[in-house]
């Protein structure tokens, strides 16, 4: 059985309106490696919704990253769409290959997945299939 994870590589997060003292929303660009069933880089952008001063209130947060690596094998890049939940526990990711997105070898790619951790490397699950 193989181990599939993700790690953050970075983070940059800036409040786009609101304050830290109350309701606010904000921008989240991050870089993840891949290692597993996909095996490559990725581009991620969040936004996320804070509606308590110290906390996430459990709020999803809807997010796309573009993926550069291989799946199983083939090459090439396709688009992933995410909902993420999270709080101080961590997170919660469904997402989903964005139909027409995949290119290269990818062409075709279908799928959807899952992920859950509270540090910055993140199990996941993959469940895909090539047209």
């Amino acid at each position: 059985m193989s181990t599939n994870t993700y790690t953050m590589t970075s983070w940059d997060e800036h409040v786009v309106a609101g304050d830290e003292t109350g309701p606010r929303y904000a921008h989240a660009h991050a870089t993840f490696t891949y290692q597993g069933v996909i095996t490559g880089s990725a581009t991620v952008d969040y936004l996320l919704y804070y509606d308590e001063p110290t906390g996430h209130g459990e709020q999803r947060a809807p997010g796309y990253s573009r993926i550069e690596g291989s799946v199983a094998g083939r090459s090439g890049s396709f688009v992933v769409r995410h909902d993420v939940a999270y709080s101080d526990d961590g997170i919660s990711d469904r997402f989903t290959v964005v139909p027409g997105s995949a290119t290269g070898e990818l062409t075709g790619l279908t799928g959807s997945g899952t992920a859950a951790s509270a540090s910055q490397t993140v199990p996941y699950t993959f469940d895909y299939r090539f047209a």
